[in-house]
């Protein structure tokens, strides 16, 4: 007969996987709250996060609607440093929908090439446009579910453009700031975007969920920072679950 494996192992094999993640194996307590509760605590959020942050900015560089659709296209899976390190060449050579689309795939990858996954990129750039062209006149649609249709434009992307430019809430942008600092903040539970988004459409006003956004995604640069969460001059502290890091 097999023996049944130990169960006396599994802290330690899961203290090594904590460890390995760079996680302290003693976490902050969960800390229980009714649903009105967090509601107020994410408006308090809300609002610190402006008097820290009162101007908000997306940090790609861009001079128009189709610009900052093309680099938020081309941010996936890469830093917005590296994006705007290669968009004043792209947008030199194409500087709207119509010169993009008529580019060739070679010169595109060539450019996009340092950020990575560069010929899906050029790929969903150079149909995107085209389809601009051919369906939408060159001019980006000021509708999420016609700019989902888009080559390489997902809810997120579509999201960042309406807002950023437009001024159109149409949903609460989820990069890995974002979800990351939700969920220390303990205003969700879940990593799966969607899912944080629509809990967050619904604790955060509509007429904020453009700048909670961009403010939080700054936070996560300068202080909540991944390895080294700068925890002692935070101006979220008070406000902060800290779920899932050790206790103060």
């Amino acid at each position: 007969m097999a023996k049944k494996a130990s169960s006396k192992k599994r802290p330690a094999a899961e203290s090594k996987a904590t460890a390995k993640a760079g996680v302290s194996s003693k976490v902050a307590k969960k800390i229980s709250e009714s649903p009105a509760q967090k509601k107020a605590r994410a408006a308090k959020i809300t609002q610190r996060l402006a008097e820290l942050f009162p101007v908000a900015e997306c940090a790609l560089h861009h001079e128009s609607a189709f610009q900052l659709l093309v680099a938020t296209i081309l941010s996936a899976q890469c830093t917005d440093e590296r994006v705007n390190q290669a968009t004043p060449e792209l947008f030199r050579k194409f500087p709207d929908a119509k010169a993009l689309a008529a580019a060739s795939q070679e010169d595109v990858e060539e450019i996009v090439k340092p950020l990575g996954f560069f010929r899906n990129k050029a790929t969903n750039i150079r149909g995107m446009a085209a389809e601009l062209v051919s369906r939408f006149s060159g001019e980006i649609p000021q509708n999420i579910e016609q700019l989902i249709t888009l080559p390489g434009v997902g809810r997120k992307t579509a999201s960042v453009v309406l807002g950023t430019w437009f001024g159109i809430p149409s949903g609460v942008v989820v990069d890995t700031h974002v979800r990351r600092l939700t969920n220390l903040l303990g205003l969700t539970e879940s990593e799966n975007p969607e899912i944080i988004e629509r809990e967050m459409m619904e604790l955060i006003p509509q007429d904020e969920w453009i700048n909670f956004s961009h403010r939080l995604i700054h936070h996560g640069r300068r202080t909540c920072v991944a390895r080294r969460p700068n925890c002692a001059e935070c101006g979220l502290l008070e406000l902060c679950h800290r779920q899932g890091l050790a206790p103060l």
